[in-house]
């Protein structure tokens, strides 16, 4: 199973998306976190296609520590959308709030980078009256592998419907340049880090498993006929449980007929 789509078609729903929902609301700039990665990468091109590179702001948050390819792959993005960009190093911002605690480990530092860089995303967003534009994508997502209000927030998120390998997929469909996404993907949290040793397992494995886990809702004894272990995917299972609180909005407790985010939700309710 190679998880292929019609990219043709993904392209345009995907753009026409980006353009209909901030034509909606009344704005016409994109707010991007331009990381290095190939994710931010995809949703930066699909963006820019939407609104034009003009109405593009790709905003560049490196730290002291992250590893200087992240930046240089994030300007090859700049260069070839010909978009806005900024860069703005968030380390003075972070340090303090680390030197708090020195016995801060790397996880909770990564939160606070990824929440400060949500902070500078937003203040552009209030800046150049934009939207910020998502970069998660769907397995990342379903494992709970990002910051809650941090590299997971933001108004629209043209790729979270993708896997990590539809991604990849994507992105050279796109015209990405080769060296983002051929490189191993990374959060640059912290030197050396890399996804797939953090999470015990590769893009490609869990996306397999997670495609006929939730899109064709296979059940367990299915899946082990398919040649997934036990313990696979009982592990996968219990990560997607566990991390359920990051793929919702705040549960409000009901008391009327017409509640925010459970049953007043949709575009209609407010009017557009």
């Amino acid at each position: 199973m190679d998880l292929s789509l019609n990219y043709d078609i993904v392209r345009k729903i995907l753009v026409d998306f980006i353009r209909y929902e901030l034509k909606r609301v009344g704005i016409n700039n994109g707010i991007i976190g331009l990381s290095g990665g190939v994710d931010s990468a995809v949703s930066a091109f699909l963006t820019a296609e939407a609104l034009g590179p003009e109405n593009t702001y790709c905003i560049m948050m490196p730290y002291k520590t992250s590893n200087p390819d992240s930046l240089n792959h994030a300007k090859l993005v700049v260069e070839k959308l010909k978009c806005n960009s900024e860069v703005v190093d968030i380390s003075p911002m972070v340090e303090p709030l680390f030197n708090l605690d020195p016995q801060m480990n790397n996880v909770r530092k990564g939160n606070i980078m990824a929440r400060e860089r949500m902070i500078i995303l937003y203040d552009f967003s209030s800046k150049y009256n934009g939207l910020v534009i998502g970069t998660s994508n769907k397995t990342e997502t379903l494992l709970g592998y990002s910051t809650i209000y941090g590299d997971n927030a933001c108004a629209i998120n043209p790729i979270g419907d993708l896997y990590k390998t539809q991604i990849w997929q994507l992105a050279e469909f796109l015209g990405v340049p080769e060296d983002i996404i051929k490189k191993p993907p990374s959060a640059d949290l912290w030197s050396g880090q890399t996804d797939e040793a953090e999470l015990g397992f590769t893009y490609k494995e869990v996306d397999q498993l997670l495609y006929q886990m939730v899109d064709e809702r296979k059940s367990n004894e299915e899946l082990i006929e398919s040649g997934y272990s036990k313990n696979f995917i009982e592990k996968v299972k219990s990560i997607i449980q566990k991390t359920q609180y990051k793929r919702r909005t705040p549960l409000i407790a009901k008391l009327t007929y017409r509640t925010v985010n459970l049953d007043f939700r949709y575009s209609r309710d407010w009017g557009t």
